[in-house]
């Protein structure tokens, strides 16, 4: 079964500096039927006016996922991490027992989207942790790369949880499939461009839950395949594998 999380429908929210859209209920956008997906809690698209962000506030037991799609987040932390994390790039952070930090778009001049994503780690209190890694467009495009996992595989960041995630640039026709092990469970989530999942088109900002799935099927599409679409810039997709 495939359900459809239409981007139209996800919460919203407009504080002037901050443009977001929650897909799962999030701060004072609530709703009962949208309470996450599996382990997976929160999808926040977030666009940050230049030098603008988030001052300091504190998580705890959560697994934090930053993956940036335009621009770059000036991160400071607790836990003595100062860094830059630039479009392509993933950063993780396990809050644990306790962490607090700060984003900022780091420019003055340029915009930045991030997709800020929550998962539900495997025990409460863990120790806190960061990391941080690129996966530009040679590393992604055309395939499915691990970008997360539990054990770290392939060059990938480190999961507290039974999650895997993917992520996948496609130009228009070009396909990837992603077998899913029964009993497991699929999330997939546009971050740009536009893909056909089964019966179904997903553009921008578009999410789609999969359960009972034997596999995942993403196609990237054309302009010409989209209905009012003027252009179909090349698709990324960000695959969760979930318990």
């Amino acid at each position: 079964m495939i359900t459809l999380r239409p981007a139209a429908e996800r919460g919203a929210a407009d504080h002037g500096w901050l443009d977001t859209r929650h897909t799962f209920s999030f701060a004072n956008y609530y709703d009962p039927r949208h309470m996450g997906f599996r382990a997976l809690r929160v999808i926040n698209d977030d666009r940050v006016a230049p030098g603008a962000g988030f001052p300091t506030h504190p998580h705890r037991d959560m697994e934090i996922l930053t993956w940036v799609v335009e621009g770059a987040i000036a991160h400071r932390d607790s836990m003595g991490h100062g860094a830059v994390v630039r479009a392509s790039e993933l950063q993780r952070m396990t809050a644990g027992t306790g962490v607090t930090h700060s984003e900022f778009n780091a420019s003055g001049t340029d915009p930045l989207r991030f997709l800020q994503i929550w998962i539900v780690p495997e025990a409460r209190g863990l120790e806190p942790g960061y990391e941080q890694r690129p996966f530009g467009p040679d590393a992604t495009r055309g395939r499915l790369r691990l970008v997360a996992s539990p054990d770290g595989a392939d060059g990938s960041l480190t999961l507290h949880q039974d999650a895997r995630l993917y992520v996948t640039r496609l130009p228009p026709g070009a396909q990837v499939e992603h077998t899913l092990a029964p009993g497991r469970h699929a999330w997939v989530q546009v971050a740009r461009g536009a893909v056909r999942l089964g019966d179904l088109t997903l553009r921008e900002g578009d999410g789609a839950a999969l359960s009972d799935e034997p596999a995942v099927r993403l196609e990237g599409l054309a302009a010409a395949d989209v209905p009012g679409a003027t252009e179909a810039p090349e698709a990324e997709i960000l695959l969760f594998d979930l318990a």
